[in-house]
């Protein structure tokens, strides 16, 4: 026999979840359909956020390049205590050594107990007290064993000291690290912006550069007579020896001689003029008189940009700079006016 069972009818629920999922994808296809597709950024927007990223690689690079110096003069500090302390040692062992033939004559002779020795080894201060309450001691003794004191003193703080700087050191290789990680990461950033180039956008950027660089060289060398001032002796040899240096790859943490950052640019040229000044632009900041005018600033002055000193150069005359920009870049003039000016420093 036929049955006539009716079908079962879908739960209302089921019902329900259908539709929402059908609407969903409905949605969601149209939504696809029409959305627009991500542009690509300009090539000026592209060198807007690379310049960006290679200010914030310099910051950091000049935090790396103070740790490092930081790092090398504790280095020196600390083999210098080491040393210290090592013939420190030699010398109080000297010292204890004479004490001990002291008290053996004076044994030998009915004179000091031996048990005295126990506290020429353990505490030369209280062995003092005693021994000078007995008057068991000598003058020659009580000399002798001042110098051990004194020689002990010492080499414990000179011992205390090694260890803060060692302890220092740790705190500031660590933060080396850091500073590397943190450059490394801004460049990398930088060079993924500038992949998304075409090779024909890349090379307008370079032309565009090159074209700046050498309006700048021109200002700069064409200077009026008078219109800006000679620099001093050291100035003025810091500045030529830059100069032969137009062209050397900006690399971070390198002062010389065939790569540079900015303020190794600037040491290293001070140096060929026989100056030492600092290694970073904060420091090269204070390392001299400060010019706050830009019409009385002398070729060869340090120029400071940017209200954290990151960046430093060469006063290079009409208004023009010779430095060392960024990653990716070269040692090359540049107008003052194309970063922020703070003041310049004459040495």
């Amino acid at each position: 026999m036929a049955s006539h069972r009716r079908p079962k009818q879908p739960s209302r629920t089921r019902v329900t979840v259908l539709t929402t999922a059908a609407a969903a994808a409905v949605a969601f296809s149209a939504n696809a359909a029409n959305a627009a597709p991500s542009e690509k950024p300009s090539k000026d927007e592209v060198k807007s956020k690379v310049d960006k990223l290679y200010e914030e690689a310099e910051k950091a690079s000049e935090k790396y390049n103070g740790a490092k110096e930081k790092q090398e003069k504790l280095e020196k500090q600390i083999s210098t205590l080491q040393d210290n302390v090592a013939r420190g040692q030699e010398d109080l062992n000297t010292l204890r050594e004479g004490l001990g033939s002291m008290a053996s004559a004076q044994y030998r002779t009915g004179g000091i107990d031996p048990s005295v020795a126990l506290f020429l080894s353990s505490d030369p201060d209280d062995y003092l007290d005693k021994a000078s309450a007995m008057d068991q001691l000598s003058s020659q003794q009580v000399e002798a064993l001042k110098k051990v004191q004194e020689k002990q003193r010492s080499l414990a703080q000179q011992r205390k000291e090694a260890a803060e700087k060692l302890k220092d050191l740790a705190d500031t290789r660590t933060e080396l690290g850091k500073k590397k990680k943190e450059v490394q990461g801004k460049l990398g950033e930088a060079q993924k912006l500038l992949n998304t180039l075409t090779a024909k956008e890349k090379a307008a950027l370079d032309a565009q550069q090159a074209r700046a660089s050498r309006a700048s060289e021109r200002s700069a060398l064409d200077d009026n007579p008078g219109t800006s001032k000679p620099g001093s002796g050291y100035a003025g040899a810091a500045f030529a020896a830059a100069q032969g240096k137009i062209g050397s790859p900006y690399v971070y943490g390198a002062a010389g001689p065939s790569s540079f950052d900015c303020s190794g640019l600037t040491s290293w040229a001070y140096a060929q003029a026989g100056v030492s000044i600092p290694r970073t632009s904060e420091a090269q900041a204070n390392a001299g008189t400060r010019i706050y005018s830009q019409s009385d600033l002398q070729v060869g002055d340090l120029v400071i940009f940017y209200g954290d000193f990151h960046h430093v150069g060469l006063y290079a005359g009409n208004g023009q700079v010779l430095h060392a920009p960024h990653s990716g870049a070269v040692v090359r003039y540049e107008a003052i006016g194309n970063m922020t000016f703070e003041f310049g420093v004459r040495i």
